[in-house]
């Protein structure tokens, strides 16, 4: 039975110990342009069997919250191209999370500040963060339009060019596509959010056709054994919600079970919040038969609430990796805490969403 500290392979990665660093927002790129900062702050974790980074737009448009980096600019990628290699120096694997926010963003973010965009032109009952003066503040996101069908290629082109750059330009190890929390794909998705009459709204197979022509074009332009995905079938963040998750799931892992993916990463229950909701029931087992029933045979990722109880009992369940979220912020050492069951440090609040070192790089390693 393997633990957390056995490596693991995840397509084409070779991984040291089965301990992710989950994607986690900090703001703390001005312009979106990653800093040498954040490449210390990265660096100090790649003691992790893999890393990956906060949640990165793939265009000016699929922004959503104030300094948050992005892969669409030769200054960003210059960027990354200075953390990857830092993080290599020290060991480490690093991929990038390939994001776009969609509706969940404020007309202060967008090109000349035009409406956000969604599948259909619902208004998400979430919060933004827009950083003004140093100080971070939540405000209402704003009201999205729907894209027009001829638009759509455009997207998927977009991710295509933003996950070839990462790895050939940035030298990131791979992408992990943000297919999860209520963001774009997602969005066209869940039912909630998705009110298409057209081929990309409807039915199952609709709403599930954008998620799958971007990790299409994606494994075709890096590799399968590059890409990983995140899902998140119930979690209600950012105003998502799907009538049959279930149904929907099932159908979308028996189709990325094809695409000889490095990895799938599933959110178990509300993201950063309860694992078990029993006004959404779900069957986590079942949608990791499904996939492998389906001849997926990419690492499977699991998160939510872990803690080295749970995921040690996560390793016996069958679970190859195992994300960490917020021990990760306050815990630049994790692993060898994990590992020698040493206590953690506690994450301070107050810093997770923007500012400097404090709370982002001055946390203690054990002596």
């Amino acid at each position: 039975m393997p633990t957390l500290f056995d490596p693991v392979q995840a397509g084409d990665l070779h991984l040291a110990n089965r301990i992710v660093m989950a994607p986690l927002t900090r703001n703390r790129a001005p312009d979106a342009i990653p800093t040498p900062l954040m490449a210390e702050y990265y660096t100090q974790r790649a003691s992790a069997g893999l890393l990956i980074t906060e949640a990165t737009a793939i265009s000016h448009e699929g922004q959503g919250y104030s300094d948050v980096p992005g892969l669409y600019g030769t200054e960003q990628l210059d960027g990354w191209k200075k953390v990857t290699a830092a993080v290599h120096k020290a060991g480490g694997k690093i991929v990038v999370q390939l994001w776009h926010v969609g509706r969940v963003s404020h007309t202060d973010l967008q090109p000349h500040g035009g409406k956000p965009v969604a599948p259909s032109a619902i208004t998400a009952k979430t919060k933004t963060v827009l950083i003004k003066n140093g100080v971070p503040t939540f405000v209402d996101t704003s009201e999205p339009r729907a894209l027009q069908a001829q638009e759509l290629p455009g997207i998927v082109h977009t991710y295509q060019a933003a996950a070839r750059n990462a790895v050939e330009t940035a030298g990131f190890d791979g992408v992990e596509i943000h297919g999860a929390n209520g963001y774009l794909l997602d969005q066209f998705l869940k039912s909630g959010s998705n009110q298409r009459t057209d081929d990309y709204g409807g039915s199952i197979e609709n709403r599930a056709r954008l998620l799958l022509e971007v990790t299409r074009a994606i494994t075709g332009a890096i590799g399968g054994g590059r890409t990983g995905i995140r899902l998140s079938p119930v979690t209600p963040a950012n105003d998502a919600f799907d009538a049959d998750p279930q149904l929907l799931f099932d159908y979308v892992i028996r189709e990325l079970a094809t695409l000889n993916l490095a990895y799938i990463h599933i959110i178990e229950g509300a993201t950063g919040g309860p694992r078990d909701l029993p006004e959404r029931p779900f069957d986590y087992a079942a949608l990791k038969a499904a996939y492998r029933a389906a001849g997926g045979k990419g690492a499977w990722m699991v998160n939510n609430g872990y803690d080295q109880a749970l995921a040690d009992q996560a390793m016996q369940d069958g679970a190859d990796l195992v994300a960490f979220g917020k021990a990760y912020i306050a815990n630049p050492d994790l692993v060898r805490r994990l590992r020698e069951n040493a206590p953690l440090n506690t994450p301070d609040k107050a810093t997770f969403y923007g500012g400097g070192a404090k709370g982002y790089t001055d946390y203690p390693a054990l002596a």
